[in-house]
């Protein structure tokens, strides 16, 4: 897999296409699995670790009926590259971080990647656009059930599959929908949605997950519980709550426009004249910027942009992004002249 392409192209989850997709950036999945005939990674010595993934990336690309996988070895890529897998939400900052023989096999899409030797042997994960937990299911129930065709899972009758981290037991699953709340921010309503959703034991977390910043008011909200709860009820769950977000977000976006409607066009036009006319501009700023400009986009105060465009201008004004980019290693002013220029460019072409 060329790592050049994924910084230039757009995976399926950023394409803008799905359910909700003003408010609802992606829906991710992930089953944590481990074998039965190895210890957990954090057990495991650097033989045992290096034998996980030798196994499982002949299994991950040669899954019978697919989805056909690309593997990368993490211990052989550069830190560049390791932190671009993780601006793309395909690999977790642990693996990133992580020591020893570890991977990630990824679809052509981008829609499905399997992390090896995370905190479990395998940490399979499906992506899809807008808020399709459906969907999303059916992608990794079915990866699932073919990677299980080739390994044996440790798995326990009363106790389910058996996972490194306790929170995980169970079905292992963890569903996370990202979203794109600035109006909740912005009116201070947030706070009083994301207790409720505490209460009813459901995490919000930043864009990368925990512990965390919701840098460009974005937030993922996911289930906290696996053990004693099947997979269709924990979706079920989700997809209770999140319709009720969306609405929330909408109403407090509708209100915002009324209640002081030139102010906010004016702090919309305001983003985007700056986004326009930069040399300068730090990753922070950015995603502030475009997330009044993603808003004024969807009340209908600005033309000629799209939701693939912004999201996509979020995840290549990313340090690690902008560097593959560019074709070479930049310092923090050099990115941020960079970052300034690529949205200039970017920004100016849709809009002409």
């Amino acid at each position: 897999m060329n790592i050049d392409e994924i910084a230039s192209g757009s995976g399926e989850w950023l394409r803008g296409t799905g359910p909700d997709c003003d408010i609802v950036i992606s829906t991710r999945l992930r089953l944590a699995r481990n074998l039965a005939t190895f210890p957990f990674t954090s057990r495991a010595t650097l033989s045992q670790k290096q034998e996980i993934e030798n196994l499982l990336k002949e299994r991950l690309t040669n899954l019978p009926g697919g989805p056909e996988l690309e593997y990368l070895s993490l211990s052989s890529l550069e830190t560049l590259d390791k932190q671009l897998l993780l601006e793309r939400q395909l690999i977790s900052r642990e693996l990133a971080s992580a020591e020893g023989a570890r991977g990630v096999a990824i679809s052509k899409d981008e829609s499905v990647s399997v992390m090896i030797n995370e905190e479990d042997h395998l940490r399979i994960q499906v992506m899809r656009s807008g808020l399709d937990l459906d969907q999303a299911w059916a992608i990794t129930n079915q990866v699932d059930d073919r990677i299980e065709q080739r390994v044996a899972y440790a798995f326990h009758e009363e106790f389910g599959y058996l996972t490194a981290c306790p929170t995980n037991v169970g079905t292992g699953m963890r569903a996370s929908v990202m979203l794109h709340l600035p109006a909740l921010e912005f009116t201070r309503q947030g706070d009083q949605v994301f207790r409720a959703l505490q209460k009813i034991n459901l995490e919000v977390r930043g864009l990368y997950g925990e512990g965390s910043r919701a840098s460009g008011h974005f937030y993922q909200i996911s289930n906290q519980v696996t053990l004693g709860k099947s997979e269709e009820t924990i979706l079920r769950e989700i997809q209770a709550v999140i319709p009720a977000v969306i609405r929330y977000e909408k109403e407090a976006r509708e209100a915002w426009k009324q209640d002081q409607s030139v102010g906010l066009e004016g702090r919309v036009k305001r983003a985007l004249e700056t986004l326009h006319g930069a040399t300068m501009m730090t990753s922070e700023e950015t995603m502030e910027l475009l997330s009044l400009v993603r808003l004024g986009f969807a009340l209908g105060q600005l033309r000629g942009l799209s939701v693939p465009l912004l999201n996509e201008l979020f995840i290549q004004t990313q340090p690690a992004h902008l560097q593959k980019l560019a074709g070479e290693t930049l310092d923090s002013e050099r990115r941020n002249m960079s970052r300034a220029e690529h949205l200039r460019r970017k920004l100016s072409s849709a809009q002409a």
